[in-house]
């Protein structure tokens, strides 16, 4: 009785949309002092939550969930009835509804690439509404986030990778134009129809909804389509979503059918048996360091899946070849049967795709690989009897001979020592400053550069091995 007193009083109070710079400590407070037991929230609403499943400040991961005791493998550690996702579908709202008729126009402006958007109109409006549902889960979000849309300049510039920057100018360009668009919808509004209660809509508080999505949402089946098929929808999972991240997880989510209602449940099961006080984790996706600070505000040390952008440029690619002694790079000048390659590869052409990666699994995107092949060699009889998919692969040991493949392997160490001269700072300055005390926005930018810079020079030694192996190779033939 006393929890439902209390959940309801927070249910009555009015929360500005104000929204503060980004946390200055790791662990960012949450939108209200002492919001309301999320874990009896979820209860009382018809979920379930195992006894074992404890919300906790873990050293490592920050607020998250922890078993607080031994949890089999198998084990049903969360279930979600439908009616505690939050979500945003323009085909569930009322044409009656003013204010979700203004948010379904509002979303219809925003990007697809900034879906995150959408469901935070969803997430802004529900945050300004005395009485929401969904208070007592939006009360336990973090103020802050530690996205480097919130950083400031100095340390946006810190991050010193230009395809980031590019991506978080892009964000924050939107979100002032966003703001600019939302205003007008909101002017003339009657107090009925506006749907965050009446309060000014900024670009901080845009920020805040956008960057609590992207960092906590999931894309699960949502609705039923009339062709019988369901529709992905990004939707919030309150308690799930305190589920910290790894690639190796314990926990993972599905989602069920109710027998009874017909509805979906989701559900968090344990994945491996999970030992006491081990944190629950579950894997956010393969993605490389710009996606996790970006979305998620934090970088990963050794990420798999780390790489570096570059853009396909035949000046670059003989500056590089030239660099490594490749003799006679012609890049630039590609004969007409090396021209149709490069246009299969979506390199020339109309509408070419020039960004190219260096690392993550693949360890060089495999359109690169094949164009270097292919532009390194003489013979075109030799690379037309080859598939595009055996040019492509790098487990496709020297297709076109080793003296091919050994220029190419030196072509993209040479592009890898171009790529570490564009950080204007060293490895050692980095590790001294990190030293030194910083803020939490200046210590994720310098470990997001360290990282690249980790990650390029782990691809340069794969690949320098590459090439002795190759060379031995090599020398063996002659010897015999």
């Amino acid at each position: 009785m006393a929890a439902s007193k209390m959940i309801m009083s927070s249910l009555n109070q009015f929360r500005p949309l104000t929204c503060a710079a980004t946390a200055t400590v790791s662990y960012p407070s949450r939108l209200v002092p002492h919001p309301p037991d999320l874990v009896k929230w979820v209860t009382g609403e018809g979920g379930f939550v195992h006894q074992g499943v404890k919300i906790s400040q873990d050293a490592t991961n920050g607020l998250g969930l922890i078993a607080s005791q031994e949890i089999p493998k198998g084990s049903l550690l969360i279930s979600l009835p439908h009616r505690l996702p939050l979500k945003f579908s323009p085909l569930a709202i009322n044409g009656g509804d003013g204010a979700g008729a203004v948010l379904v126009n509002l979303a219809r402006r925003v990007p697809e690439e900034l879906w995150a958007m959408k469901l935070g109109l969803k997430l802004l409006h529900e945050r300004a509404k005395v009485g929401s549902f969904w208070w007592p889960y939006i009360s336990n979000l973090p103020e802050t986030y530690s996205v480097p849309i919130f950083f400031p300049g100095e340390d946006i510039k810190k991050l010193q990778y230009a395809p980031l920057l590019y991506q978080i100018n892009k964000r924050c360009r939107f979100l002032l134009d966003f703001e600019k668009e939302v205003s007008s919808a909101l002017e003339h509004l009657k107090a009925n129809d506006h749907p965050f209660e009446g309060q000014s809509v900024h670009a901080s508080s845009l920020g805040w909804a956008m960057s609590a999505v992207s960092s906590r949402a999931f894309s699960l089946c949502g609705e039923k389509l009339p062709d019988g098929t369901h529709n992905n929808v990004p939707m919030m999972l309150p308690l799930i979503d305190m589920c910290n991240h790894s690639f190796y997880p314990n926990a993972q989510i599905i989602q069920e059918q109710d027998t009874r209602t017909s509805k979906i449940l989701i559900k968090v099961v344990a994945e491996t048996a999970i030992k006491q006080n081990d944190p629950l984790l579950l894997n956010y996706g393969c993605l490389n360091n710009d996606l996790f600070l970006l979305d998620y505000g934090f970088v990963l040390t050794s990420n798999p899946y780390d790489c570096i952008e570059l853009k396909y440029d035949g000046a670059l690619l003989d500056a590089a070849s030239t660099a490594a002694g490749v003799s006679s790079p012609n890049f630039s000048a590609p004969a007409p049967w090396q021209q149709q390659i490069l246009s299969q590869l979506n390199f020339e052409g109309e509408a070419p795709i020039l960004k190219v990666t260096l690392g993550g699994p693949e360890l060089v995107e495999g359109r690169l690989l094949a164009a270097l092949r292919v532009l390194l060699a003489d013979d075109s009889r030799t690379v037309q009897k080859l598939d595009l998919n055996t040019l492509k692969s790098m487990s496709a040991e020297a297709p076109l001979g080793i003296a091919n493949e050994v220029a190419a392997f030196r072509t993209m160490i040479a592009l890898c020592v171009i790529a570490l001269e564009h950080f204007p700072t060293k490895m050692s300055e980095d590790e001294s400053l990190l030293k030194q005390g910083v803020s939490a926005s200046t210590e994720l930018a310098v470990k997001f550069r360290i990282e690249k810079k980790y990650m390029i020079i782990d691809l340069m030694r794969d690949l320098t091995r590459r090439v002795k192996t190759l060379s031995e190779k090599e020398k063996a033939t002659v010897q015999d």
